[in-house]
């Protein structure tokens, strides 16, 4: 069985229905998921040891919220295929997922993107990506 990872940063619990639907989706298609929580840039000293256990990993699904940074670092220091899921999280101008979904379209990162909240399209995607 190939092998699909997820990297999931949190922000705040609120991240976690996405990111959850997105593990859950991949192990009932039948991937092996290596999964991190409550990895961030606000503390980017905890992704390192994340990145390599995902060394081997054929894609990461990679969830954020806020200002959606996560995935783009992600997809800046790995070999693999990056999935940027945004999350409806955060306040204020931007809020409900639209800064991050605006951050990871924007990125200079190669890094493919998903709707808001949209868990089943990341898996579904990197578990397309596995099958290759």
């Amino acid at each position: 069985m190939k092998q699909c990872c997820t990297a999931c940063g949190l922000l705040a619990s609120a991240d976690m229905p996405a990111a959850e639907e997105a593990r859950v989706v991949a192990e009932e298609m039948g991937c092996a998921v290596i999964y991190e929580y409550d990895v961030d840039v606000a503390g980017i000293h905890r992704l390192f040891p994340c990145l390599e256990r995902m060394a081997e990993a054929d894609a990461l699904v990679v969830a954020a919220g806020r200002e959606g940074t996560l995935p783009a670092v992600v997809a800046g220091l790995v070999v693999a295929p990056v999935i940027g899921l945004p999350v409806s999280t955060g306040y204020g101008l931007g809020g409900g997922g639209e800064a991050a979904i605006y951050s990871m379209l924007q990125s200079c990162s190669v890094l493919t993107v998903v709707n808001i909240d949209a868990g089943f399209v990341a898996w579904a995607h990197s578990e397309k990506i596995a099958r290759q």
